[in-house]
């Protein structure tokens, strides 16, 4: 699933291609792209033709556009979403053929297409809800944003009694983070995903979280993490941080800082990549 590198390059591409236009038409081809919209397809495709995009705006993994009139489209790429931007009069033939809604602008310029192979992303008109939508209100802010707290973050992580990685994962203490980048960030800090909250110092904790910030920032600047085709910005371009990981989807591979092999163990149905030198495992509690 797209983190928050990958979400943030999509929101990047959209503001450059959305922002400032008005929608003239919008074609909805599979009824679960807009499944949440419990009025049905006929009538998300009349309320939200129209509008002006006044902006894209991002809370961890989650999308919004900003409508005027105060109304806002809310969007989760989730496992394979993309959007795309094409040419406003591909044919049928032409169309990809995992195209779920596109949006067509006044301007007859470039399409927006919403394009998921896998169908578990999704849009929800939203009115008035463009500040902060409703159903993404209890997500914490991410590392990224300007409003990221650090201390506080730190004190939230410290207060939980669980594994330093479920927490990295939970989107209502820090959000944005995945898989790929906790794993990440926990190999630069040196620290095992598996050691507790609750014993974990201030500055260790401070320490995985800089590291997020450091790693993430870093696959924004290279576009994000692809490893196959469901990722890609708006013009259709994977990114290409996957060659700088040092730990995640390496195993068996040396670790980048002592040589040791990089190993793989099973963690909450998913899973964890580290050194087993460098991120040595806790201890049992007796």
């Amino acid at each position: 699933m797209p983190e928050l590198p990958e979400v943030e390059v999509v929101r990047r591409g959209l503001q450059k291609h959305a922002a400032g236009r008005y929608i003239s038409r919008v074609s909805v081809l599979s009824e679960r792209a807009v499944r949440r919209h419990l009025a049905g397809r006929s009538d998300f495709e009349s309320t939200v033709a129209g509008h002006q995009v006044v902006e894209i705006r991002r809370r961890g993994k989650y999308l919004w556009w900003v409508l005027d009139d105060g109304d806002a489209l809310l969007a989760h790429l989730g496992m394979s979403g993309q959007f795309r931007v094409s040419a406003p009069d591909a044919v049928d033939g032409d169309r990809h053929p995992h195209l779920r809604v596109r949006f067509t602008f006044s301007d007859a310029g470039p399409a927006i297409d919403f394009i998921d192979q896998r169908t578990f992303g999704g849009m929800a008109f939203l009115p008035g809800q463009a500040e902060l939508p409703h159903p993404i209100a209890h997500i914490a802010l991410d590392p990224l944003d300007p409003a990221y707290d650090l201390a506080a973050t730190v004190a939230r992580i410290r207060s939980k009694n669980t594994e330093i990685k479920r927490a990295l994962l939970d989107q209502t203490v820090v959000s944005g983070i995945g898989n790929i980048y906790a794993d990440e960030s926990l190999w630069r800090a040196k620290v095992h995903y598996a050691r507790s909250t609750a014993v974990l110092t201030r500055p260790t904790v401070r320490r995985v979280l800089e590291a997020a910030t450091a790693v993430m920032s870093e696959a924004l600047a290279n576009g994000g993490t692809s490893f196959d085709a469901l990722y890609v910005n708006v013009n259709g371009e994977s990114g290409y941080f996957d060659r700088s990981l040092a730990a995640y989807g390496q195993q068996g591979r040396p670790c980048p800082r002592c040589g040791t092999s990089i190993r793989r163990d099973a963690f909450m149905n998913r899973s964890s990549f580290y050194c087993p030198h460098c991120q040595p495992k806790p201890r049992a509690r007796r």
